[in-house]
């Protein structure tokens, strides 16, 4: 859950300054972000089930 806040973050950052960064990195950000909001949404999952 913390690498999705810190992707996020920087995510966010990076869109509102903008530039070169932003236009390299912007989609592989987001992207990432959801794939590691399935997988904390998974591991959650496996820890209910298994508890």
């Amino acid at each position: 859950m913390i690498a999705v806040v810190v992707v996020m973050a920087t995510g966010m950052v990076s869109m509102t300054k903008g530039g070169e960064f932003n236009e390299k990195y912007g989609n592989r950000l987001m992207q990432a972000r959801v794939y590691l909001q399935g997988l904390a949404l998974a591991m959650l999952a496996l820890a209910y089930f298994t508890s």
